[in-house]
């Protein structure tokens, strides 16, 4: 069953990359007493990703902060070393916390997992934006297949 708005996030844990290499970080460390934007890509590296989405959160970072916002986090079906690569990559920086849902498990039990076989992919996570504030779901923004507008951070902006 795919989540909504009010509903509380699902308990779970991410990896990401840290000055002493992978670690665990879960639901509630990253939204406990926090007002959280959480956005999921398909893929890391992926056209409308790199060139489109991750972007658009950088670029609008500051004015994301600037609405309140704690944390800004984008989640994929990638391992740690790829999400922290791309984060690299892309110069996120401090901006940004890259989580790696390597298994697909949070995408799953968000109800957002997406079966992009036919790309050679598996199962990866649908492209969406969160705002939770506390970790409750205020609001949730899930694209069409192949689109990527509402949930890019200019979107997220207006919904702040």
């Amino acid at each position: 069953m795919t989540i909504k708005v009010g509903d509380k996030l699902p308990v779970g844990s991410f990896n990401v990359m840290t000055d002493n290499g992978p670690a665990k970080i879960t639901v509630d460390e990253l939204c406990s007493d926090k007002k959280v934007v959480l956005f999921a890509v398909p893929g890391a590296f992926t056209p409308g990703c790199s060139l489109n989405h991750l972007p658009s959160y950088t670029d609008q970072a500051s004015e994301i902060f600037a609405k309140g916002v704690d944390t800004i986090a984008c989640m994929s079906v990638n391992d740690v070393f790829v999400m922290h690569a791309w984060g690299l990559d892309k110069n996120v920086g401090d901006k940004i916390i890259m989580l790696a849902d390597g298994n697909g498990e949070y995408s799953a039990a968000l109800g957002l997992e997406n079966d992009n076989s036919n790309f050679g992919m598996g199962i990866r996570s649908k492209r969406f934006a969160i705002i939770a504030e506390n970790g409750i779901i205020t609001n949730l923004m899930i694209e069409e297949p192949g689109k990527i507008e509402v949930s890019k951070a200019d979107s997220v902006l207006r919904e702040l």
